[in-house]
């Protein structure tokens, strides 16, 4: 007998949820629960004794009765895979998507099957709607991005005077809360991309408001030094917000294959110098930027904007990841295929378990993890630097610093 007791096995049996057949070696249905009948819309025992063919679809018997056997040979357990496409069918001869486990095992001598069965067609559907709000999500993305483009680029060409900046940032910051309020509502999978961009926008624009309201009360001429303190923090805020811009306009570029590089003959002091004063505004207390001395000999061809957006990129993280006091190296530096740029800082470092990931968009180590930033900067200049047909190499010790090489090829004007 196949059952040794009937009454508790249909106990068990009917108990599982899922829908559950067995059958013997020769593809016979010995065994169905009633979920199994529900899903292909059977009457109780109806299946018994039928072939499983009669629930799988045509276009897959033709393999099946191959695969049973090969199945049953090796004796080994399959479980569920969420990859597989596979399907049942229906007595009224409707397919569905199902997901199935097998299991094979032995009772007197004779071999028999257990499947596992989930009708995964409401979840189907639900994956297809996802996708459709995926594309929604990413299509706003795009229209919010140029938005907050339009709108940083109003603030940066607005004169001084407060009250106007006052008002364009809180417009700058509702903008970005509703936007970010939208995307959320959209679609869960975008939830950490979302975060992390509320996260970076807000902390700086809660700087700048407080900034700005406390300029308010300081009216006196001898209060002077207050005022300049203030109005030098809104100027790093919004500066560091518009880093945070450009990394992810860079993003959508690249990934759109949008990039449109623009070369131009220029010197290399030129760009470093532009660099190098912008970082200035971000240095910490008692920190300095050491540069090559002898960066006015060189000439290049190639992109000059892209070119100070990364070494911009890499400059910016060697100040927020060092010290006070401590100095940072930007050496440069040509051979006669190559023009080399490194970048050495004396900061915390990279764990060693972290470094394979440095390069990968929004991987940020876990000894950085709460300090501000979106982990794109890495990924946007690696991404650039292979365009431009150079490269990137870092060395870094915890607690001791990091070395950023890069290589970028001397190419002659066309």
């Amino acid at each position: 007998m196949f059952f040794s007791n009937q009454n508790i096995f249909n106990i068990l049996f009917e108990a599982i949820p899922e829908g559950v057949i067995i059958a013997n070696e020769n593809q016979n249905i010995i065994a169905t629960n009633l979920a199994s009948e529900q899903m292909f819309g059977y009457k109780k025992d109806e299946l018994i004794n039928q072939n499983l063919h009669v629930i799988i679809p045509k276009k897959h018997q033709t393999n099946h009765k191959t695969h049973f056997q090969n199945f049953l040979k090796s004796n080994t357990i399959r479980k569920i895979n969420h990859n597989l496409n596979l399907f049942g069918i229906k007595k009224n001869k409707n397919e569905f998507p199902v997901e199935i486990g097998l299991n094979p095992f032995k009772i007197d001598n004779k071999s028999y099957i257990i499947a596992l069965i989930i009708d995964i067609t409401n979840r189907k559907k639900t994956a297809k709607k996802i996708e459709n709000l995926n594309f929604k999500l990413e299509k706003i993305i795009k229209e919010k991005t140029a938005e907050l483009k339009n709108t940083i680029k109003q603030l940066k060409n607005v004169n001084f005077d407060l009250k106007n900046q006052i008002k364009k940032r809180a417009e700058a910051e509702i903008q970005i809360k509703d936007a970010l309020k939208n995307e959320q509502e959209l679609n869960e999978l975008k939830t950490k991309f979302l975060s992390l961009v509320s996260h970076e926008f807000k902390t700086p624009l809660s700087g700048i408001l407080t900034s700005t309201i406390l300029l308010k009360k300081y009216h006196l001429s001898e209060q002077q030094d207050k005022r300049d303190k203030h109005i030098e923090t809104i100027t790093k805020k919004v500066h560091y917000l518009n880093n945070i811009l450009n990394d992810f306009l860079s993003i959508e570029r690249i990934e759109s294959s949008n990039v449109i590089y623009k070369y131009t003959t220029f010197n290399l002091s030129k760009a470093i110098n532009e660099v190098v004063y912008n970082a200035n505004m971000l240095l910490k207390s008692g920190q300095k930027i050491n540069i090559s001395s002898n960066i006015d000999n060189y000439v290049l061809y190639q992109d000059e904007k892209i070119l100070e957006l990364i070494l911009s990129n890499l400059l910016y993280n060697a100040i927020k990841y060092s010290l006070e006091n401590t100095t940072i190296d930007l050496i440069a530096h040509q051979t006669s295929k190559n023009t080399i740029f490194k970048l050495i800082d004396r900061g915390i470092g990279i764990p060693e378990k972290d470094q394979k990931f440095i390069f990968n968009r929004y991987f940020r180590a876990e000894n950085v993890l709460n300090i501000q930033g979106t982990g794109i900067g890495l990924n946007i200049v690696k991404s650039h630097l292979e365009n431009l047909g150079g490269t990137i190499s870092f060395t870094s010790k915890e607690h001791k610093g990091s070395t950023f090489i890069i290589k970028l090829p001397l190419i002659k004007p066309l």
